[in-house]
């Protein structure tokens, strides 16, 4: 990647890769960087291209539009089980926390109708969004979510490169991808100790790409230290997930976070799950043929149910022993 890499290894800070010219990328050397990375923290900041900057503004645009509507019409979306839809105050609580999240959300993933192959296959978490009665949401948010799919899929090879792959490894496994997005707002949390807007936890997917408005993302370092993320003219939070380091054999750290939103007014953040098929078996020994597995092969739809069951109370048989739950 001529003049870009990744910076910022050493020390606290989090680091910096550079995509903001995507066909200018040289992934050996951005694979080499993202290594180096991740031996301190599964976190990094994506530098994206000025390119996006009106798809950023109509999403931002949309999510005041949506979280400032009245409250009775965004229960006419109320969420459901394959997690679209509107998620209200007080419905998401980490495992091992004392006490609820603070925050409302919308969900939406890919749209799969009744005759969709995965639907048919009876697969989880797939199914038809439930989108909100505004002008321009819809367009707002299914061009966002191309914008986040094309730096997901440079991501992915440079992941796979990393790692000693092919950089076209994951393309079969992401053909039908789980791409989830949620629209974030949280009120402001206070000094309580107990009171989060996300109380620490970790990811549970592949790839997270996080866009914030507002401080309050904290990222717990290896010396026990919580280091701040603030949000970063046109960057992308990126994080590794729990199913990620599953793949990469323990290699790729799934890191454990949290929001605090000290501010006096609500934290915008809308944060997207690039993850694989429903169907896609996540086996170690594919990506690592070589090694000894740490883990055994999971469905990755069964896996991110199993984690949603034990976060949101929407859902009828919550097992709130199923771990760390929901994203950022």
């Amino acid at each position: 990647m001529k003049n870009r890499t990744i910076t910022g290894v050493t020390g606290s800070a989090i680091a910096h890769l550079d995509l903001s010219c995507p066909d200018e990328v040289e992934l050996q050397v951005a694979a080499s960087g993202l290594l180096k990375a991740t031996a301190q923290c599964g976190f990094l900041y994506v530098r994206i291209g000025d390119s996006y900057a009106s798809t950023i503004d109509d999403m931002r645009l949309a999510q005041r539009s949506f979280f400032t509507s009245k409250i009775s019409e965004k229960k006419q979306i109320a969420v459901d089980n394959n997690n679209r839809g509107y998620l209200a105050h007080g419905m998401a609580q980490m495992h091992g926390a004392a006490r609820k999240d603070s925050k409302e959300v919308f969900f939406w993933g890919r749209d799969a109708d009744a005759n969709d192959p995965d639907v048919l296959a009876g697969l989880p978490l797939c199914g038809p969004n439930q989108w909100p009665d505004l002008d321009g949401f819809r367009d707002a948010v299914n061009n966002y979510s191309k914008m986040v799919k094309l730096i997901g899929d440079k991501l992915l090879q440079i992941v796979a490169v990393a790692l000693g792959a092919s950089e076209n490894f994951f393309e079969p496994y992401y053909q039908r991808s789980m791409l989830r997005g949620q629209l974030l707002c949280y009120p402001p949390t206070g000094d309580h100790p107990d009171q989060f807007g996300v109380a620490p936890h970790s990811d549970f997917g592949c790839l997270t790409l996080l866009l914030q408005e507002t401080a309050g993302l904290e990222v717990l370092f290896p010396n026990d230290e919580w280091v701040a993320a603030p949000p970063l003219e046109n960057t992308l939070v990126v994080n590794i997930g729990d199913l990620l380091e599953r793949w990469s054999n323990h290699r790729l750290p799934s890191t454990k976070h949290r929001v605090r939103n000290l501010n006096p007014c609500e934290r915008y953040s809308i944060a997207m799950f690039y993850d694989p098929s429903p169907g896609a078996v996540v086996d170690p020994l594919d990506l690592l043929p070589g090694e000894v597995a740490r883990y055994s092969p999971v469905g990755a739809a069964e896996y991110v149910l199993g984690r949603n069951q034990g976060a949101f109370s929407h859902y009828s048989n919550r097992d709130a022993s199923a771990g760390d739950a929901v994203e950022v």
